[in-house]
């Protein structure tokens, strides 16, 4: 099974035209060093899939919620389409590990906030692919299989995910920024399972599992608001 049909197995998406999918895994780095590559970018997929995907979410918002006000549903989008949601989307299908980059661009990927965007960014490409192979319905199909599960966590959390709230409790109640750390990893290369500890100072608070190191760190954070909510 090669990478692009093990993509579509995952995401549930038979593509007619393939080049659509690879065009949407090609960072523009990849092309740099890789000039005779008969791919384009993804940047333009992106542009598409970002407005698909803002206009499913505020559709689904605007039905699901009829009681609450514009400020509101602007800010739930906003929480359920920024790049830390999607970069966890990116993990879970097995999108992050696809996306075609440069060597450089490859190393940069070890930190955290180039990896979101790049994910993140994929993940919109990919939807604009799939909207122009298969339509609207399909890429609706999508966002309501990966994202839209989201939304119940967006909802308690007032549009804020659970690492932010932790952090503004831990700044407001103990002054200190907590931490993450990885404390140990297990299973095979392409099915790691991670558990992060969150830590306030040396002080072990909680810890999370998952495939990724933003879910475990996630789940960490949760588990402390429940924690903290408790106290």
């Amino acid at each position: 099974m090669n990478l692009l049909t093990e993509l579509e197995k995952r995401i549930g998406t038979d593509f007619k035209n393939n080049d659509l999918l690879q065009e949407a895994l090609t960072h523009r780095s990849y092309l740099n060093e890789n000039p005779r590559y008969k791919y384009g970018n993804n940047e333009r997929l992106e542009f598409l899939g970002d407005a698909v995907l803002e206009l499913i979410v505020t559709e689904e918002l605007f039905n699901r919620l009829p009681e609450k006000e514009e400020g509101e549903m602007t800010s739930y989008r906003a929480a359920l389409v920024n790049a830390k949601m999607l970069a966890r989307v990116a993990d879970d299908i097995g999108l992050a590990e696809k996306i075609l980059v440069s060597k450089g661009e490859a190393r940069e990927l070890d930190k955290t906030k180039s990896r979101e965007s790049i994910s993140a960014d994929a993940v919109e490409a990919v939807i604009g692919a799939i909207y122009l192979d298969a339509g609207f319905d399909a890429a609706k199909e999508f966002i309501a299989k990966f994202i839209f599960p989201n939304i119940d966590e967006i909802l308690r959390s007032g549009g804020k995910d659970a690492k932010s709230r932790v952090q503004e409790i831990a700044q407001e109640k103990l002054k200190i920024t907590p931490t993450y750390k990885v404390i140990s990893e297990s299973g095979p290369a392409h099915d790691r399972i991670f558990k992060v500890g969150l830590y306030f100072g040396d002080r072990l608070e909680s810890e999370g599992e998952g495939k990724s190191k933003q879910e475990a760190e996630t789940n960490a954070a949760e588990e402390a608001l429940q924690k903290l909510g408790a106290d």
